[in-house]
């Protein structure tokens, strides 16, 4: 339990800070003034002033912030020319995107160490059989490892999700599999055991390509950004969903807060640190596409002033934005809040950490 809550400290942490330092970096590169970068969350700790910044390490060891001078408002600005408030347009988005950006880098360079490390897939146009499972289907009809399939009931195949689609469609029905030397007839399984598919085979149609060392990095970063790019439309996809459920008044079960990455930071974790690196990758993803949400409170929410100030030439009044935002943060909250007390039920009633994320994967 101590190293699992300890993990999820320090990816939390990584996360968030790498966030936080996108908007200081591009904040001092546009002259703004940035008062404190805390490590944790305060009460200070320690703190150390270098320049007219103050470093600090705070009590909650957990994500980090920047103060930003005149971050909101013109109260209490000692030095105008250096208030974020005051900076052009222009400025304070790259400041706002700053965080969102860095967060889309750092999945970048995660799957990019994950590639560089597993290899490159490459599509075979092949389906290939990897695995069989015992009593399966597959089994009987003495398919092999390493067997090519062909076609299906004189269909060709040359994708995963082409033979999957042609088999699920054709359950409790005798199939003739055309392999690369011999045909066998089967019949998928209309309900397969747990874990298992109709035949009980594990199939892929990608093999993988390993670059000249020199080369790997390059590779991997190409792919890198593909696999952030998928995974960015796999969370807009699903934000879209949870909309769309909440507009037909239904609650949407797929979602999860604090808890919920706990437990999946503490399983991935006991597979090694490569899978924890990618699921860092994932997580980065994901914190990127809902900062840039248009929600009061998030960096999305910030930069939609930003845009109505752009489209009709005057900032809406610092009270009523700073209004919105703190309201923007107790609905926030609260809704995490919700899933948090939603999670701990679910952690509690499936009595472990690996039973809880079968029932929610469920």
């Amino acid at each position: 339990m101590f190293w699992s809550i300890l993990v999820f400290l320090v990816v939390l942490s990584l996360l968030v800070i790498v966030h936080e330092f996108g908007h200081f970096w591009v904040a001092k590169k546009n002259g703004i003034w940035v008062e404190e970068f805390g490590i944790g969350i305060p009460p200070r700790i320690w703190g150390k002033k270098i320049g007219d910044t103050i470093y600090s390490i705070n009590a909650l060891p957990f994500g980090g912030f920047v103060r930003l001078h005149g971050e909101m408002t013109e109260e209490g600005v000692i030095k105008p020319n250096k208030a974020f408030i005051n900076k052009s347009l222009w400025a304070k988005t790259a400041v706002i995107i700053a965080g969102v950006v860095m967060n889309f880098l750092l999945a970048v360079f995660a799957f990019s160490i994950v590639y560089s490390k597993y290899g490159i897939p490459v599509e075979t146009n092949e389906v290939k059989v990897l695995d069989i499972s015992p009593d399966s289907p597959a089994l009987e009809a003495k398919i092999l490892v390493g067997d090519i399939i062909k076609k299906v009931d004189g269909e060709e195949v040359t994708k995963v999700s082409n033979f999957v689609e042609k088999i699920e469609s054709k359950k409790g029905k005798k199939v003739k599999l055309e392999l690369q030397d011999r045909v066998v007839i089967i019949t998928p399984r209309a309900n397969p055991p747990e874990e298992q598919g109709p035949l009980g085979i594990t199939i892929s149609s990608s093999d993988v390509y390993y670059p000249e060392w020199y080369k790997r990095p390059f590779y991997g970063m190409y792919y890198g950004f593909l696999e952030s790019f998928e995974w960015t439309k796999r969370v807009l996809d699903g934000f879209v969903k949870i909309f769309v459920d909440l507009s037909r008044g239904e609650s949407p079960n797929d979602i999860s807060g604090p808890v919920g990455v706990y437990a999946v930071v503490s399983e991935t974790s006991k597979q090694g640190i490569w899978q924890l690196i990618n699921l860092i990758g994932i997580i980065s993803v994901n914190l990127a596409v809902l900062n840039i949400l248009p929600f009061p409170a998030l960096d999305g929410g910030r930069l939609l002033f930003i845009f109505i100030e752009a489209i009709f030439g005057k900032k809406v009044a610092p009270k009523v934005e700073g209004a919105i935002h703190s309201i923007g943060m107790v609905i926030l909250l609260t809704l995490i809040l919700a899933i948090t007390i939603k999670d701990v039920r679910g952690l509690i009633s499936a009595g472990s950490i690996s039973n809880f994320l079968n029932s929610f994967q469920k």
